[in-house]
């Protein structure tokens, strides 16, 4: 009866010592400036209206990695990634 006694608390000191862990895993914090990038959207995944203006909405790209689509990501980030331009224009008003 003792030893059951210590195996269950031992178990439920293992899954709150668990959970604790899990609670403390670092998240980045959410980038306070973001750019638009363009040359990286997937098709139908684009967040705003196209740069040359061929459309006026979010997710209307036709192809992934569309040079006039383009979507939010943090500052200092599209120029790491392949195909990615940062743009400053502001898209047509759709």
């Amino acid at each position: 009866m003792k030893s059951t006694k210590h195996l269950i608390n031992a178990t439920v000191t293992s899954i709150l010592a668990l959970g604790a862990a899990s609670n403390s895993i670092a998240v980045p914090d959410q980038p306070q400036e973001w750019e638009k990038c363009a040359g990286v959207a997937k098709s139908g995944k684009n967040d705003c209206a196209a740069i040359d203006s061929s459309h006026g909405c979010a997710g209307m790209s036709k192809k992934d990695g569309g040079k006039k689509d383009w979507v939010w990501v943090p500052a200092g980030t599209c120029e790491k990634i392949v195909g990615g331009e940062a743009i400053s224009k502001e898209p047509a008003k759709g």
